[in-house]
């Protein structure tokens, strides 16, 4: 299984980003997406996740400013970060619980893609 993050990069303070994170490899079912972040000198947090069934969980301090969705087709899932603050600066993690097999799941984590808020 491979994973590929991108859409990072470095914003204004109140701009928008959408990451994105592509599986790829054997793959049988994606059962949730959770996307991570981890800001210089702090431990990583959970941000967002979407489940098989299209229900989505957030953290706090992203509620109503960022949407978490997933193209199962495409095996693709989407952070799409709106009203961006320069504490949301952090390299963001794609951390995907999937299953190459109808018994063998797993979860993986993606290389990361860095978010800049800065003015």
């Amino acid at each position: 299984v491979q994973l590929q993050a991108s859409g990072g990069g470095l914003v204004q303070p109140g701009g928008s980003l959408k990451l994105s994170c592509a599986a790829s490899g054997s793959i049988f079912s994606i059962r949730a997406v959770n996307w991570y972040r981890q800001a210089p000198g702090k431990q990583r947090e959970l941000v967002a996740t979407v489940y098989n069934s299209g229900g989505t969980n957030y953290a706090n301090s992203v509620k109503g400013r960022f949407t978490i969705s997933r193209d199962n087709a495409k095996k693709t899932a989407y952070l799409e970060m709106n009203s961006l603050k320069p504490e949301d600066t952090a390299v963001y993690y794609c951390y995907p619980d999937l299953c190459s097999s109808r018994y063998a799941c797993s979860t993986y984590w993606g290389q990361g893609t860095l978010v800049t808020v800065s003015s």
